[in-house]
């Protein structure tokens, strides 16, 4: 395993393999619920990304393709990716207006997805609109050092950069959360006094304001996957050195919480479950962990006069404490039909979808049972043999007959008796006679004794 990615749910993981295949499991069963394979592509997966409503995954390889999947039907869907080196492309896509050119490192889009957070190898943060590729604002970062990644959290208020420079930076999106691109071409307008690379800046100063920075002043470590909890309160990073499995928590005031340590192996790629408290871990190895809250029941939280107890202890009940007694109980009408049937197949539809467009949402994936292994091989050797008894029969051609089976000897003597005919001695093959005993059979003559 290379990369990992939750759907929207978090009831499904995806996860792209070194070998091009990307295999999706089932969370809550912890089983393998499909595998997408595509026969072209033998790279190593870089990337997964699950589309809104889980109908959808991208995946890249490490052969610079993109493959797009409809994870129900299991097919291929068409990707269009336009050639940046044709000349075609805006002048702008690679160079803001009176800037330098830069060259893009992580990118990542906005709640509404209507603007692209792009970092660069300079340190700075570009606004860009997808239709246009016009870069709107520039916000750029103390340092300069190249950004690795760019996340957004999951509700679109917090967006965080991992730089080059051993920080976390997590800024506060000041843009609304609907309607973004419209408000910051206001911002354009509204800035007349400034143009060029300033008047970018200036947009970008009322668009990100720096809200904390997270690092270790101790060992100085390098961080691998940052990410934001399911409700963006919690911050994660993967320590980067080489030979150790290090998760670091932080509260969003920038407190270290907790260090988790993994087993040894070099921690490659991190996931938030998007609803629980869970992280999902992959380790240089191939190894996908999982990472859960060990949780302690107290049960005095649901029935206050519950006790607890230290040891088992003997309890004298009353004679008549656990009596039923049916004619003191009223006996309730029920309204249900036992009659009815009851519908086990139909799945209600979400009821807490946060967009008035939304479509229904693929959230589990049907169990497609497969046969067990000692059943395929047999079905394997039934067809070789069936091919094999077909070929035999070509070769001996086709107006020879096919080999008809020979009468056993009890069978031979019923129809001696029946034609009044001595009966011959029935010879056997050497292969029919090692499967007799030794004491009945006669090697040299190829005859069963009697």
């Amino acid at each position: 395993m290379k990369c990992i990615a939750f759907n929207r749910r978090g009831t499904l993981l995806a996860a792209g393999c070194t070998d091009g295949s990307c295999v999706i499991w089932d969370f809550e069963t912890r089983g393998v619920a499909k595998e997408l394979r595509d026969k072209d592509c033998v790279a190593a997966i870089t990337s997964v990304c699950w589309s809104k409503y889980g109908h959808r995954i991208l995946v890249s390889a490490a052969d610079k393709s993109l493959t797009l999947w409809d994870v129900g039907n299991t097919t291929l869907l068409p990707v269009t990716v336009s050639d940046v080196d044709n000349g075609l492309g805006p002048p702008s896509r690679n160079k803001p207006s009176d800037g330098l050119p830069f060259t893009p490192t992580a990118a990542c889009f906005n709640k509404c997805g209507d603007l692209v957070y792009v970092g660069n190898s300079k340190g700075e943060i570009l606004i860009i609109d997808p239709k246009s590729i016009q870069v709107h604002a520039m916000v750029p970062t103390s340092g300069g050092a190249v950004i690795k990644n760019i996340v957004f959290s999951r509700n679109g208020q917090y967006l965080l950069i991992n730089s080059n420079d051993r920080t976390i930076r997590i800024y506060e999106n000041l843009l609304p959360l609907k309607d973004g691109l419209m408000a910051l071409e206001d911002l354009n307008k509204t800035l007349d006094e400034v143009a060029g690379v300033e008047k970018m800046k200036v947009v970008g100063s009322k668009c990100l304001k720096l809200f904390r920075e997270l690092q270790d002043t101790v060992t100085k470590v390098h961080w691998k996957a940052p990410c934001f909890s399911g409700d963006g309160e919690w911050i994660i990073g993967g320590s980067a050195s080489k030979g150790e499995h290090k998760i670091y928590i932080w509260d969003r005031a920038g407190h270290l919480v907790k260090i988790l340590e993994g087993p040894k192996g070099a921690l490659i790629d991190l996931a938030w479950h998007p609803v629980h408290p869970i992280i999902v871990s992959v380790s240089l190895t191939g190894l996908v962990y999982i990472w859960a809250k060990d949780h302690t029941e107290n049960w005095s939280a649901f029935a206050p006069d519950f006790k607890e107890l230290e040891e088992n202890e003997e309890y004298v009940e009353r004679e008549d404490e656990f009596d039923l007694t049916p004619e003191t109980e009223k006996v309730k009408e029920s309204d249900i039909n036992q009659d009815d049937e009851v519908d086990i197949v139909t799945v209600e539809k979400d009821a807490f979808s946060d967009s008035d467009m939304s479509q229904e949402e693929l959230c589990f994936l049907p169990a497609t049972p497969c046969p067990d292994i000692l059943d395929q091989q047999d079905n394997c050797l039934m067809t070789n043999s069936s091919v094999a008894m077909e070929s035999l029969t070509d070769d001996t051609g086709g107006t020879r007959m096919k080999r008809k089976r020979k009468p056993s000897e009890k069978g031979l003597e019923l129809q001696a008796r029946k034609v009044g005919k001595p009966v011959k001695p029935l010879k056997s093959s050497g292969r029919l006679s090692k499967l007799k005993s030794k004491p009945d059979t006669d090697l040299d003559s190829g005859n069963i004794s009697d």
